[in-house]
């Protein structure tokens, strides 16, 4: 071996290492710091916070092959989640979202829609007018009877809550 293969560590190489590490090292640490400051004051975007409420299904009537669900979805967190779907082994078939919307005073058109935002800190209210749920009918459901439904959301999972059978019109519905 020659002196000239070794690596020497000198001042100079030292002091230009040390220099070219503080540049990551000191944004390392005001990112870290800035997040830290962030999550302390509760502002870091914590997880939706689903609960669903006031579940109803309107009593079918007649020879009526579907009827409608309706619910409360309140999301009391820090993010917004997405309502996808809807299921209730009760049903009779594939449950779908949609918007109903007036087009008439006496007319109304319905689009089905694929999923449904849920804003941060509001309340999303199904309602005959807009937002509900299409539920094909199975069996003999009688006014108060309680059926099962899962509300599947994006980041929330799945979320069950009950749905009295109501008349239309009776109770706000």
């Amino acid at each position: 071996m020659t002196d000239r293969n070794l690596w020497r560590p000198t001042r100079r190489r030292l002091t230009d290492t040390l220099l070219a590490a503080l540049a990551p090292v000191a944004a390392c640490g005001l990112a870290l710091g800035g997040l830290s400051v962030w999550t302390a004051y509760g502002d870091a975007g914590s997880p939706a916070r689903i609960t669903v409420t006031e579940g109803r299904l309107f009593l079918p009537t007649g020879d009526s092959t579907e009827t409608a669900a309706f619910f409360r979805i309140t999301n009391s967190g820090g993010s917004q989640d997405r309502l996808l779907k809807v299921t209730s082994a009760e049903a009779g078939g594939a449950i779908t979202l949609s918007h109903h919307r007036m087009v008439t005073a006496n007319t109304a058109s319905r689009q089905t829609v694929t999923s449904v935002p849920v804003p941060v800190g509001d309340s999303l209210a199904m309602s005959p007018s807009g937002l509900d749920v299409i539920v094909p009918v199975k069996g003999k459901w009688q006014a108060g009877d309680l059926i099962a439904f899962t509300l599947h959301f994006e980041r929330s999972g799945a979320v069950k809550n009950l749905a009295v059978v109501v008349r239309p019109g009776q109770d706000g519905a």
